[in-house]
This record gives C-alpha cells, structure tokens and sequence, in this order.
C-alpha cells in the first residue's frame, strides 16, 4: 500500500471534457498507488480516456468508477463507466476496428479492449451502457 493514498472506490461525474481530464488524472493516481507498472498505467490512462470520451459523447456523460481491487494473487485496479444514453445498437459492429458513428478513428471500444486484462461491456439500446475494464498489476 501506497502510505497516505485512500485506495477505496472514487467516483468521478462525466459531464465535460474538463471531467474527461479530471478521470484520466484519478485513473493515474490510482494505477501509481496500486503499484501498476509505468507500462499498464500508461494503456489503462489511455484506455479510460477512451471510455471517458465515448461516455462523454455518445452516452450524454454519466460516471467512471474507479477501484482498487485484488484476487489473491495479484493487484489490479477496476474502472467501471456508466451512462444512461441510448445504448449500442450493434455491439458487434461497435467493437470492430475502424468503425465510427462520430467521425474519428474508431479505435475507441476496439482499441481500449486490446489495452486492458479484461472488458466486459453491456448495453442495450435505450438502457445505457456499462463498460467495465480491468488492468491486473504483472
């Protein structure tokens, strides 16, 4: 444990690029007192900038939830993004390199899976979205 960092739950709101900012600083904060490696923080920053932004965007804002967590062997941290927006209507295409519905590169979801251990995503349409990434400590 990292002396004088609270290593439980935090909770940052989603509602502009500044808190877009404000999530990748926690998730950095975070990452850094759980001991990740410059490495995994680096693609996990990178990662929840990613989900942040697509929260922002896509999902009207909403939260990220970020947390310390341990399964006996090992220290990772969780981040859980949520957002009541319209939900994906093909979570198939959504996930495929390259594609967009909002002009960019559409690496977004395809490319915040490859840097993270684990992804699990789940939406339907008009009921939001719950992204919910893992990076484990090596």
């Amino acid at each position: 444990m990292t002396a004088g960092v609270d290593l439980g739950p935090k909770t940052q709101a989603i509602g502009s690029d500044e808190d877009v900012v404000r999530v990748r600083q926690l998730v950095r904060t975070v990452a850094v007192a759980a001991k990740l490696s410059l490495v995994d923080q680096t693609k996990l920053v990178t990662a929840a900038s990613e989900l942040a932004r697509n929260t922002l965007i896509y999902g009207g804002g909403g939260t990220a939830e970020v947390t310390v967590v341990e399964d006996g062997r090992r220290r990772g941290v969780r981040i859980v993004f949520a957002d009541s927006g319209p939900g994906i209507a093909d979570l198939d295409l959504a996930l495929t390199d390259g594609y967009t519905t909002g002009g960019g590169l559409g690496l977004g979801l395809s490319g915040s899976r490859r840097l993270v251990d684990d992804f699990d995503i789940q939406t339907a349409p008009g009921e939001g979205t719950r992204i919910t990434v893992t990076k484990w400590s090596r």
